[in-house]
């Protein structure tokens, strides 16, 4: 795989730093470039998404907000209204995740749009990450909001059906895991492979076309990703009343 010009920059600065925790940890990897591109991607959304809060942040103001606090404003105020529809009246400490989240995914997703760069969510690895994240903090933030008796939900609604409900749950929940995954990597594995090859055909005019719809893509993957991570936040911290 050829490494894009910030990978290098990595590898060239951290490239000994990185081989020595991979060989520490037993894990084979290239060792004349032990930072890959989508680690690279990663760490670039990473600084990215900080220095934009680091400018927001210096930036705030009560009396004269500008157009970046109008835009994060907004953002926040849409993942706010969905989970307060999808969680119930004790949504507010799941917002900061699905914020975070959500701009992690879109940035990832349209970073890929500029030159010498990829998207590190058209890489499995990446949607299995934020896919195994969001897995473990449902979860957690159920047994936070049950106790033990969280785990009643996997055993159904009558002790007897307990040994088959179990399995099918465990299943049904692992499946969640798949489902994140594939649906933003193939998707966004589509888009990219789709723009390169117009842009490869004609270099003029269409690709823009194209660009547009992936776009688009990025954006609705990132609605639906944050949308169903609400939905199971929404089922595992739900009370019946």
């Amino acid at each position: 795989m050829n490494q894009l010009p910030f990978t290098a920059l990595l590898n060239q600065v951290f490239g000994g730093v990185a081989n020595a925790l991979l060989n520490a940890l037993h894990i084979q990897h290239n060792a004349a470039a032990p930072i890959n591109n989508a680690v690279a991607m990663q760490v670039l959304v990473f600084l990215i998404l900080l220095l934009t809060f680091i400018i927001l942040r210096t930036r705030i103001s009560v009396d004269n907000p500008g157009g970046l606090q109008h835009l994060f404003e907004s953002m926040h105020e849409f993942v706010n209204g969905q989970s307060r529809e999808i969680i119930g009246h004790h949504y507010k400490p799941y917002t900061p995740y699905l914020v975070t989240l959500g701009l992690f995914i879109l940035t990832s997703n349209l970073i890929g749009l500029i030159p010498s760069l990829e998207a590190p969510t058209a890489v499995p690895v990446v949607p299995l990450g934020c896919a195994v994240v969001t897995w473990f903090y449902y979860h957690v933030q159920g047994l936070k909001s049950h106790g033990p008796a969280y785990f009643k939900h996997f055993m159904g609604p009558v002790w007897w059906l307990a040994p088959l409900m179990v399995p099918i749950e465990v299943f049904s929940h692992l499946a969640r895991m798949l489902s994140l995954t594939v649906r933003l990597y193939a998707n966004m594995f589509a888009g990219d492979m789709v723009t390169l090859v117009f842009f490869s055909l004609m270099p003029i005019g269409v690709p823009i076309i194209f660009m547009g719809l992936h776009i688009g893509v990025a954006f609705i993957q990132t609605f639906i990703f944050v949308l169903l991570a609400t939905v199971y936040i929404g089922e595992a911290t739900a009370h019946e009343h």
